[in-house]
This record gives C-alpha cells, sequence and structure tokens, in this order.
C-alpha cells in the first residue's frame, strides 16, 4: 500500500512539475520571455507561492528545465529523423535531420522560441550551461553528417583559414573526440550547416514569412535541396524531378 501511494504522490507530482513547465510557455509566448513568474504560475494554477517553490526553487531553475526540456526533445527529434535513414544515404540523412528540425520547430514554437529568440531577462544558467548534454549530441550529430560529406565537400569549401582557436573549448573536444580526423574546416561547416536550416525555419517561427509565401515547407525544401548541391551530393531519389 505504502509503495502505491509513493507511486501516486510521484506522479502527480510529475503531473503538477509538467503544468508548470506548460503554463510557463505559454506565458512566455503571450508576454515574452521576461513573463515567467514563479508567482504568476502559482496564480494560475491556484497554488500558493511556497507550494509552487517546492518544485522549482528559483525561476532560473524552472527557465534551466525549461531549455534543458527543450533541447533534449529537439535532439532527439533530429536524431530519430536522420536515424531513419540508412546509414549509407549520406543525403537522406542530412535533408531527414533538416527536415526533423524544422518540423519540430513548428510543433513546439513556444519552446523554439526560449531557446531561438529573445533571452529571458536576468536568467544566469549554471555552470556547464542549461543543457550540455543535449547540446553536446546536436554538436556531435552535425559533425556527424558533415564527416560523412566531407570527401566530397571538402574541394567545393571556399578557403577559409579555419583554425581550432576560433571554436569553444567545449566543441573542439566534443567533435574531436567522436571524430578525431575532422579539420577545423569541417567544424566551421556544420556551423554553416546550422545556420542555413536554421534560417528559414527562425523567420517561419517568428511570422515573418507570412506577407511572402503561402507554401514556407516548399522554399525551405528548395533551400535544403540546394544546400545537398553545395556539398557534392545529389538529391534523395524522391526528390529528382521525373522529366519523362
Amino acid at each position: 500500500m505504502s509503495e502505491q501511494r509513493q507511486s501516486r504522490r510521484e506522479r502527480l507530482r510529475a503531473e503538477t512539475s509538467a503544468e508548470i513547465k506548460a503554463i510557463a510557455l505559454r506565458l512566455m509566448a503571450e508576454g515574452g520571455p521576461g513573463a515567467i513568474s514563479l508567482r504568476a504560475i502559482a496564480r494560475e494554477m491556484g497554488m500558493t507561492a511556497g507550494a509552487i517553490y517546492g518544485y522549482y526553487a528559483t525561476r532560473d531553475d524552472l527557465v534551466t528545465t525549461l531549455i534543458n526540456d527543450v533541447h533534449t526533445s529537439l535532439v532527439g527529434a533530429v536524431e530519430a529523423a536522420r536515424d531513419a535513414r540508412p546509414a549509407d544515404d549520406t543525403a537522406g540523412r542530412l535533408l531527414a535531420w533538416a527536415q526533423g528540425f524544422r518540423e519540430w520547430a513548428l510543433a513546439h514554437p513556444e519552446g523554439f522560441r526560449l531557446v531561438y529568440g529573445d533571452p529571458v531577462p536576468g536568467y544566469e544558467p549554471p555552470d556547464g550551461g542549461a543543457a550540455p548534454e543535449a547540446e553536446r549530441r546536436t554538436c556531435v550529430g552535425l559533425a556527424g553528417l558533415v564527416a560523412a560529406v566531407w570527401p566530397q565537400a571538402e574541394p567545393l569549401q571556399p578557403a577559409g583559414g579555419h583554425l581550432w582557436s576560433d571554436f569553444t573549448p567545449a566543441l573542439v573536444s566534443a567533435v574531436r573526440e567522436e571524430y578525431p580526423g575532422l579539420p577545423p574546416a569541417a567544424v566551421a561547416l556544420a556551423l554553416r550547416l546550422w545556420g542555413r536550416m536554421h534560417g528559414l525555419v527562425s523567420l517561419e517561427v517568428f511570422g515573418h514569412l507570412r506577407a511572402q509565401t503561402h507554401n514556407p515547407s516548399h522554399l525551405y525544401l528548395a533551400e535544403m535541396l540546394d544546400l545537398l548541391r553545395s556539398l557534392g551530393l545529389n538529391p534523395p531519389a524522391e526528390h529528382v524531378p521525373d522529366r519523362a
């Protein structure tokens, strides 16, 4: 019986914590990052301030949890999309990652705004960052996509003179541990790929494409297919026009 009570207590606590996080994201979507407030959330939930502090001691603790949840959800989505393609389908895996990123962002606009929009005023992340493991998985995942395409892509890259010192120690450590043969130029390419994936998605999530196009998915696919071609890759067969 005591185990059943404990299980029920844990389940209720998890449900309440999830509700707190959902309300925090909604408040941010409605009022901007500065609208996240433990007292405001407590009022919406009919809780006392003291009760909500039993879940999150400070607003920064809540924000850190939200950021970690968002990053973990995002990297899980893009990894799953990538891994649904065969290991030797370099172009297909890169395109799947890109499309998975857009699909996740459109399904989780509040989370996207939290991690890629204006910072939460006064927020101080903990030492090591708010989502160190998820961010590392993202960096390593992008580096892996570049490692797979690097033999074709390297001759096509502009002479940039990139050095390891161009990048943060954490990024360098993560990439060199997983892909010791990659040069600094490949790390620069990984960041540039991320920028191209992120650009149109950010414009779409923040509503800046609505006045220009009724079909942002077509625009994004065209950009990603151009990205593949810039790396010396042929688009996956399902995206090659039938000229018969």
